[in-house]
């Protein structure tokens, strides 16, 4: 692996920023003490203000975001440097999960609720950054100021970065970075992308009426079932002809619920599912294309819509120059080779919303520990990380800060 004696500035200084030993071992007990404690969005009293304890131990001046939860923290002074910060990002939140990992003295303490999606190691990542760029700046080796951001509630649709950024979290930003764990990519290597690399997610809920009326007669009414499996099977399709199949435009139902006699037609029927879109421009166009579908399907069959089309996250595309950074900033730590391409996935984040407002990108955290075949997924019980990860992103956020810092 390639560490700070052969990583190098631009000029060819030596890139400063080692993790010591002492500090990475309190920042994994720190992950753990979150992983015990998780708390859902909007909820993060407790690791709110366990960060924020631990910024000011390392004299730095944390402020609590406006909602109560989360904060943001600048290290170094903007005194005289007209620059734009780079930010590093972080969400907090945990999930409404039982944690059913078995053998681990970290398993979450709190029933039904667990760090199931990485959270606590994006966090105690971008804290270790924080602490070791402090740190520089005491030394006078930071080049710009840095802003961190602990983001609440990125589980809870629209998530909780458009509160944050109410907050001034992006005021004097120019460009964002973050991270999220990928259990398909083994630690020590993360995986970048230009462009898309999650989808947009909106909420999509119809109801559907008719007068109703007797099975043996279905002409003389409104059939509701049939026109709720018509909307269900024909809305999708009817939408991949409409748009691009590049955008990657996609609904999928979840649940549809109609009738409670077999030989009744009811009055009325529900659908509920979600919208995903890998391209920006279309799903700024989704709403309005979705309605139409809908409409344009159940009225074949007489029935009335109520539409709830209730918007999510954009898709996350990464800026291209933003991902040289993190290149950049990666081969500089460990060398090109732990660097892969990585998929799109058709999951939601809220990370999204920053890049509404200044260029950024995210990155795939491997935390799969190398030769392990248990194929443990995000968003569920089991779902652990090697820690060694945090190691990982502290190196590749405290790099990014120092290669950004120094550009013109």
């Amino acid at each position: 692996m390639s560490r700070d004696s052969d990583a190098q500035l631009p000029g060819g200084e030596a890139l400063p920023g080692t993790l010591p030993e002492p500090l990475r071992a309190e920042l994994i007990a720190f992950r753990r003490d979150l992983h015990m404690h998780p708390e859902l969005g909007n909820q993060e009293f407790r690791t709110t203000a366990a960060i924020k304890a631990r910024l000011e131990k390392a004299g730095l001046a944390p402020r609590v975001l406006d909602t109560g939860t989360g904060l943001i923290c600048d290290v170094g002074s903007r005194s005289g440097d007209p620059r734009p910060m780079l930010a590093l990002r972080a969400d907090i939140d945990a999930l409404p999960i039982p944690d059913t990992k078995a053998g681990v003295p970290y398993r979450s303490t709190v029933p039904d609720r667990a760090h199931a999606c990485g959270h606590d190691i994006h966090t105690t990542s971008v804290l270790g950054a924080g602490l070791v760029l402090a740190e520089l700046d005491r030394q006078g080796l930071l080049p710009r100021p840095v802003r961190l951001i602990f983001q609440p509630a990125e589980e809870v649709l629209p998530g909780g970065a458009p509160d944050t950024i109410a907050s001034g979290a992006l005021e004097g930003v120019g460009r964002i970075i973050g991270v999220h764990c990928d259990p398909k990519v083994d630690v020590g290597r993360i995986g970048l992308r230009v462009g898309a690399i999650t989808s947009a997610c909106d909420r999509l809920e119809v109801s559907l009426d008719g007068p109703g009326g007797h099975t043996a007669r279905p002409h003389l009414t409104t059939d509701l079932v049939t026109a709720a499996s018509k909307v269900a099977t024909e809305v999708p399709a009817l939408l991949a002809r409409r748009v691009d199949a590049r955008a990657g435009l996609a609904v999928t139902w979840g649940r549809l619920e109609a009738g409670h006699a077999c030989n009744v037609i009811p009055q009325h029927a529900e659908l509920s599912g979600t919208v995903r879109c890998l391209d920006l421009a279309a799903w700024r166009e989704a709403p309005d294309l979705v309605h139409a579908a809908i409409d344009e399907v159940a009225g074949m069959h007489g029935a009335k819509t109520v539409i709830n089309y209730v918007r999510g996250v954009p898709p996350v595309v990464n800026d291209a120059a933003v991902i040289d950074l993190l290149a950049g900033a990666m081969t500089a730590r460990r060398g090109a080779y732990a660097i892969e391409d990585t998929e799109q996935s058709l999951g939601g984040e809220d990370f999204s919303w920053y890049l509404e407002h200044v260029p950024g990108a995210m990155a795939r955290l491997g935390v799969r520990t190398p030769g392990d075949t248990a194929r443990l997924d995000l968003h569920r019980g089991d779902f652990d990380a090697d820690e060694e990860a945090i190691t990982v992103g502290v190196e590749l956020f405290t790099a990014s800060a120092l290669l950004d810092g120094c550009s013109a």
